[in-house]
Order: C-alpha cells, then sequence, then structure tokens
C-alpha cells in the first residue's frame, strides 16, 4: 500500500533502525555521571550533537535536543520572549506557520503580549519586504519574528534569507521553523532560532532540535535543570538521539539526487491531475516549493470523505481540508492563501517512492473524485458548459437556503442553480458553515464568477454571487 504522507511523519530510514538498535545496547547510562558507561554514553550524545549541529549549520553548544518538534517551537518561542522582554513585547508570524507556532502566538497574546500575523499571497508565499514592513509598522517594540522555511501543507519555500535581512536590520531575532526543510539542506539565511523534528526527515519521533545562535538573548521559561544547557530538562532519550542525528546525515547525503527523482514524480502530478480530473485546482508555488510535496483542491468533494475512499483504493494521503471532523473549520493555511479548502489533497512522497505508484494514483485518482461527486449530488462537469443566456435589464436574484448543510453541500448548490440567474443575476447563499467563508470564494475564482461579500443573516450568513458568464 502507497504511504505519500510523509509531510506528517516520513518512514523510518534504515540508517535510523541501525542506529537506534546499537544505542540501546550502548547508550543506555547516564551521560552526565562519570563512570565508563556514562563516559561512553556522552561520547555518544557529544557525537550526535556534532552531527545535528553540521546538518542544522551552528556549532554544536548553540543545538539542544528536546521532546519533540512542537516542544522545540513552544520553548524557542518562550525563551526568545523571556529573553527579550525589554526590547517589547510584540510576537510576528506569518499566517501559515504551523499549528505549534500559532498556539504559541495565541498563549502569548493571553498572557497580555501582541502579535502581528504577515500575510501570504495566492501560492502561500510571503512577499517581498512583508517583514520589514511588519517590523516598521509594530505597535510596540518587536521581540521575536518567526517565519518557517517551507509550508508543511503546500509546500511553498518562504523567502527565509531575505526575511532574516530585514529582521537582523531591526535588531530582531528570527526563529525558523525547518520542520519540513531541514531533510533536504540547510537553511539558508542570517536566522537566529532555529526547530526541527526527526520524525520528519526519517528518524524515530519523539526527538526535536532547538538551535540558538551565540548572542541571541534567551532566558529558560520552565523549571531548569543540568541537561541540555539547562534548555530541555530531563533525561534524553539517547538511543533516539543517536538514531535522529545518524539519520539526518544520511538524508542528507541522499538528498540531492532524491530530490530530482521525486521532484519529477511530483512534477507528474502537478500536471496529469488537471487533465484526469475535472474542476481541480493545484495549490500551492510551482516552483518554489519542497521537491516531494503537491497539493490540489477539487471542487465539490468533502475532504474526508476522499480520503477514505483512497484509502480504500490503498493509497495513504493526507488532507488540509476545511471539514476536519474535530473543528469543522478551515486550514488556516488554505484561508490564508485564499484558495479552495474543500476536497483538499496533500500528496507528499517519501524517499524511494516507486514510479509506479505514482502511475497507479494517477489511474485511480479519476474514479474515486468521481464516486465522490456522485455520491454528493455534485453537477456534472457538462453542466457547467451550458452556453449562458443573454443578459436581462433587471438581474433576478435566487435565495439558496444551506444552513446546517457542511462544506461541499453549499458550493454545490451554489454550482447547481447558478444557470438559473441571467447573466448579472445574484445567487446569495445562506450558510452557517464556516467553510463557506473561504470556499464560496474560492469557487467564484475558479469558475469565473464575481463574489460580492457577504452579510449577517437571521440564521448564519449571506453570500452574495453575481453571474458573470
Amino acid at each position: 500500500m502507497p504511504y505519500f504522507d510523509a509531510a506528517s511523519s516520513a518512514p523510518l530510514h534504515p540508517v535510523a533502525r541501525q542506529a537506534l538498535l546499537a544505542a540501546l545496547d550502548e547508550g543506555w547510562a547516564d551521560p552526565s555521571r562519570l563512570y565508563r558507561e556514562g563516559r561512553r554514553a556522552r561520547l555518544l550524545l557529544d557525537a550526535a550533537r556534532e552531527a545535528a549541529a553540521e546538518a542544522v549549520e551552528c556549532r554544536p553548544d548553540e543545538l539542544v535536543f528536546t521532546p519533540s518538534g512542537t516542544r522545540a517551537v513552544h520553548d524557542g518561542i518562550a525563551g526568545a520572549l523571556a529573553g527579550r522582554r525589554r526590547a517589547g513585547r510584540h510576537l510576528i508570524v506569518s499566517a501559515v506557520e504551523h499549528s505549534s507556532v500559532l498556539h504559541a502566538a495565541a498563549a502569548h497574546e493571553a498572557d497580555g503580549g501582541t502579535v502581528t500575523e504577515v500575510p501570504v499571497d495566492r501560492t502561500g508565499r510571503v512577499a517581498p519586504g512583508a517583514y520589514a514592513a511588519a517590523l516598521r509598522d509594530a505597535p510596540g517594540g518587536v521581540a521575536l519574528a518567526c517565519l518557517q522555511s517551507a509550508n508543511h501543507e503546500v509546500g511553498t519555500l518562504q523567502p527565509v534569507a531575505e526575511a532574516a535581512e530585514e529582521c537582523a536590520a531591526a535588531d530582531v531575532p528570527l526563529l525558523v521553523d525547518a520542520a519540513q526543510s531541514l531533510g533536504w539542506g540547510p537553511v539558508e539565511g542570517n536566522w537566529s532560532l532555529l526547530t526541527a523534528s526527526a520524525h520528519k526527515w526519517g528518524g524515530p519521533a519523539g526527538v526535536g532540535l532547538l538551535a540558538v545562535r551565540k548572542g541571541v538573548r534567551f532566558r529558560t521559561v520552565q523549571p531548569a535543570d543540568e541537561r541540555e544547557s539547562g534548555r530541555s530538562p530531563g533525561f534524553e532519550n539517547l538511543p533516539a538521539i543517536v538514531a535522529a542525528a545518524a539519520s539526518l546525515r544520511a538524508v542528507r547525503a541522499e538528498a540531492a539526487a532524491e530530490a530530482e527523482r521525486l521532484r519529477g514524480l511530483v512534477e507528474r502530478i502537478r500536471a496529469r491531475v488537471p487533465e484526469l480530473v475535472p474542476d481541480v485546482e493545484v495549490v500551492g508555488d510551482p516552483e518554489r516549493r519542497l521537491p516531494h510535496l503537491v497539493t490540489f483542491s477539487c471542487l465539490y468533494v468533502d475532504g474526508e470523505a476522499l480520503l477514505h475512499e483512497l484509502d480504500r483504493a490503498e493509497f495513504s494521503v493526507s488532507s488540509g481540508s476545511s471539514c476536519t471532523s474535530s473543528t469543522l473549520t478551515p486550514s488556516h493555511v488554505l484561508r490564508a492563501m485564499g484558495v479552495l479548502s474543500e476536497g483538499n489533497v496533500r500528496v507528499s512522497l517519501p524517499r524511494g517512492t516507486a514510479e509506479a505508484d505514482v502511475d497507479r494514483f494517477l489511474e485511480a485518482l479519476p474514479g474515486v473524485v468521481a464516486g465522490v461527486r456522485e455520491r454528493l449530488g455534485a453537477p456534472k462537469p457538462a453542466e457547467a458548459a451550458d452556453p449562458a443566456p443573454e443578459p436581462e435589464p433587471e438581474p433576478d436574484e435566487l435565495v439558496v437556503d444551506s444552513l446546517g448543510k457542511r462544506c461541499p453541500i453549499p458550493v454545490i448548490e451554489l454550482a447547481k442553480v447558478i444557470g438559473e440567474v441571467p447573466v448579472g443575476g445574484v445567487v446569495t447563499v445562506l450558510s452557517d458553515d464556516e467553510a463557506a467563508r473561504l470556499d464560496i470564494p474560492a469557487w467564484c475564482e475558479m469558475r469565473g464568477q464575481t463574489y460580492e461579500g457577504e452579510r449577517p443573516a437571521e440564521r448564519g450568513v449571506a453570500y452574495r454571487v453575481r453571474r458573470r458568464a
């Protein structure tokens, strides 16, 4: 069964498995002790730190191991904010950061701090000069800025080097979440703090990295002990750390060749999916992106239903779809980009993915999407291609009541009736589904219709769409 969700967690690399088994025998002792077994454990820990620091391109004494990538993010943000409290209490993040960064930002706001979210374009990329503008317009002194190296949902690479220069000019440290990119290469630019997570590159789960450059004011917020420079207390999981460092070195040695191979497979998916499946938008930057990841959104399809059907067809993929069972809210990444949230599929190929598996996925996808659309009663492509009638002097208005109906039903009902009003006529969709706020404008963008905005209704929200063709 092809596994196409490496962006969530990559399969354990063979080198990681070998190193883990060896370290279980050799690295079980306390590395802070001075007897023979402790000294042997300390040698393993120091070697792992040196290997990880070499990959990160920092000094070994600037890097500590944490229990997870999320822990590294939280500790990094909290420590930098605490260390620079005299400089100010303002935090700058991009609108598409990983949820761990946004959760840390929310905690900072709850504690009395302020936050600026830097917007992105339709590809999910921060514009050049955006961080300089955010620094200039900040309501108070800026303690820290954060920018991911690559987006976890759509694969877009961010201009980290440029943002780092903008932050350095303002004497503000920049924290980079490099979880998705570190296995492919070092992060360029004059960053100040960096975080990553081993299970993203094929290391074991439960190991994160936090690098803090010398000269960055940093104060550990949680109770500290003597381990990991006082920045990550508790007994180190030495076997997992050794496996994480060994696998990072291994994947980086393979990165150039594997990136070129996987980029070719992803290019095939990007090109073929819109040809094979009607009403599909491939999202993310087409050029400046991770080599192994592609995301596309299918109109008139519920993302979770699509994922279940692909799972039945023996393909493991992920989704940034709006209708997650836990929240029923749109993906914050897709919302910030202004693209369709319904029917969202993320394919992230692990190292070693076979070309034949990609071909089988492309063969299976059209039938899976068509089956889900048929069950949901979506309009057929031919319906949308009907010629438009001549415009009338006074446009009619049609109201569609989609209250109580979840994504993608409001958009499906809009698509079914748009042809019933003349060109220039208006369809108003009543919906109380949060996803409609994102998906109806995105549908208008894809279908060439005019979105005229929203207004509160007696129940839910009224979304106005004017027919252009």
